[in-house]
This record gives structure tokens, sequence and C-alpha cells, in this order.
């Protein structure tokens, strides 16, 4: 059977997502249609695929799957269902709270107009070896020497904000030939059981400059738990105090992000409608 199916494509800071309203499509294999619907040559293309849905545990859930099918929880991906939920007015308020694989998280719309920042509450950071998850690798992950297959080295900070990443501050980002050897050799790397994300971070006047490789999906323009990762690295390592607004440029746009013990992590940054499409699936 053949069905044509809507779909609302959107982005944050270059994080682009193919996004359904999944209130009345019942059980769907949500994740083998992100693999086909993320395709950049034969399908709408995208970073990830959303999923908004009713619960009875916050006042929306997303569920977000990699270009790979795996679920995972997305920063940039959080803040597009909150403005997606405003603009077609799943919600009557600009304070709400949007249910991931994470938990909970409070969300707030600046304004309604579909151009102000959001922000998020992204909750407390995982620090600890087994949460991210990483074997061998002691308690915390800290300035720990990774050796990779080819017998490069890179110094990483591992920490889990919602989903797995790994931040290396480095003189200057990587260019092309580097990135892209080293970047899958880390997230494949046998020390991460469930793969991983790595940020690779050079610290600028305003904050730092970020370039990103995410598990299953590679180079991305955006990432907003990655981001969080580094704001939460950058005080750690004391590049940054607790509570100090800490700015993240990638290739898509800049994030906010504020962390301490106290107030947990807070993420503010944009995210826009680019276009409603259809699609025919057979089903």
């Amino acid at each position: 059977m053949q069905r044509v199916l809507t779909f609302t494509k959107m982005q944050g800071v270059g994080n682009d997502f193919v996004v359904f309203d999944g209130a009345d499509k019942g059980d769907w294999d949500w994740s083998a249609l992100a693999i086909e619907l993320c395709d950049r040559r034969f399908g709408v293309g995208a970073d990830g695929l959303l999923v908004v849905e009713p619960t009875n545990r916050a006042d929306l859930q997303m569920r977000m799957y990699n270009p790979d099918g795996t679920p995972d929880v997305c920063g940039n991906g959080l803040r597009c269902v909150a403005r997606y939920a405003v603009d077609r007015k799943l919600v009557d308020t600009s304070h709400f709270s949007i249910l991931t694989l994470a938990g909970p998280r409070d969300v707030v719309v600046d304004d309604v107009t579909g151009m102000g920042a959001i922000t998020v509450a992204m909750g407390d950071p995982r620090l600890k070896a087994v949460d991210i998850p990483m074997t061998d690798a002691g308690d915390t992950v800290l300035d720990y020497p990774l050796v990779l297959p080819n017998g490069s080295c890179v110094s990483i900070c591992a920490v889990n904000t919602g989903s797995s990443h790994v931040v290396t501050f480095v003189p200057e980002l990587p260019n092309d030939e580097m990135f892209c050897t080293l970047s899958p050799l880390v997230e494949h790397h046998e020390l991460f059981p469930e793969r991983v994300s790595i940020m690779w971070a050079t610290k600028v006047t305003d904050g730092f400059n970020i370039r990103i490789w995410e598990r299953g999906a590679g180079e991305t323009w955006g990432c907003g738990t990655g981001a969080c990762a580094v704001g939460v690295a950058a005080v750690l390592q004391n590049f940054a105090q607790p509570g100090e607004l800490v700015r993240v440029h990638a290739k898509g746009g800049s994030l906010d992000i504020r962390w301490s013990h106290e107030t947990g992590i807070s993420m503010t940054g944009p995210a826009v409608r680019v276009f409603e499409g259809t699609i025919a699936l057979t089903l």
C-alpha cells in the first residue's frame, strides 16, 4: 500500500531534520524510514529524522533517529521540535517540556514569530566513563590520550549530554584530510562500544570554533548536544568558569552554552522551518 505523507524540513544552525507529526502514525518503523529519507541523493536529505508525539510524561515527546537509523538525543532537534510545536499550535504556551530518550527537557521559545531564540534546559552532564560508555578508562575521562589504530593520538574529554561525545581542544581545527581520517577512527574506536561523536574545538576571542563529526551521520554543520559537551569540557579544562556563557561556533551558526553544577546545562539558539513537503511511501 502506498501512502502520501506530509513532512516539515527544519534546521537549527545548519543541523537539518525531516520532521513528522507522529500522533496518528501508529508504531511505524521510524528507524528504517530515517535511513530512507535522510539520504541526500535518493531521499529528502537530512542529518536526522524527528517524530513529534503526545505523551503523558511531558507536553510532547521527541523521537530522533540518525541517518543510519539509530535512535539518539539531539539538542538542535529539540529546538526544531519546540519551534514546530509552537508553529503548529501543539502547545498553547511558550514554556513547555519535551520528553527525550534522556528524559524530559524544559524549553522556552522567546516569541511566536518564527525568528526568536529558543532556550533548552539540557539537564546535568554525565561524566563517568560508564556513562559514555567507554571501557578501560577509569572513572572520568579528562585529558585522556586516545591512541588510534593508525598510531595517531588525540587528547579527549568525554561527556554525555544526552548523547555521547568526546571533545578535543586543538590549536587549530583540522583540515579535511585530517578530519575525515581521524574522526571515524575515534567514532569506531574499540573503547567506545556504542560509538561516539567527536567535537574538534579551538579557542577564539569570543568562545570556541568547532568542527563536528557525529556518530551515525559523519560531518554535520551543527550539533546541540555536542556544543553543550564543548561548554562542559571548557569548564572542566579551565577554559571557562562555571556559569559563564560559552559561545560555540560551528559551520551552521552559533549556540550559547552555560553550565554549572548548580544550574545544569542551558543551550540557546535558533530553529527555523525550511519548507513543507510530501513524499509517497510504500507502507
